[in-house]
């Protein structure tokens, strides 16, 4: 927890909030004391999604697109 002033942290609050997301705490100090706590609600930080790009070129359709199959899919379970 890396303790940042009140107005460095006015300039850098959008990334003080991505890091908040992150997991992160900081430290707001006024004249060197401590102030406010900066940090994630809740139990668990954000994470991004997984990176699907080498499952999405693993994946072989027999023909048409994935939009086509779909919609086939879905043709056949109303039937």
């Amino acid at each position: 927890m890396d303790p940042v002033n009140v107005r460095e942290a006015r300039r850098q609050l959008s990334a003080l909030v991505k890091a908040a997301e992150r997991g992160e705490t900081t430290l707001v100090t006024r004249r060197g004391r401590p102030v406010a706590r900066l940090g994630p609600v809740g139990g668990k930080p954000l994470r991004g999604l997984p990176d699907l790009s080498a499952f999405r070129a693993s994946v072989r359709l027999r023909r048409g697109s994935l939009t086509e199959a779909l919609l086939a899919a879905r043709r056949e379970e109303r039937s």
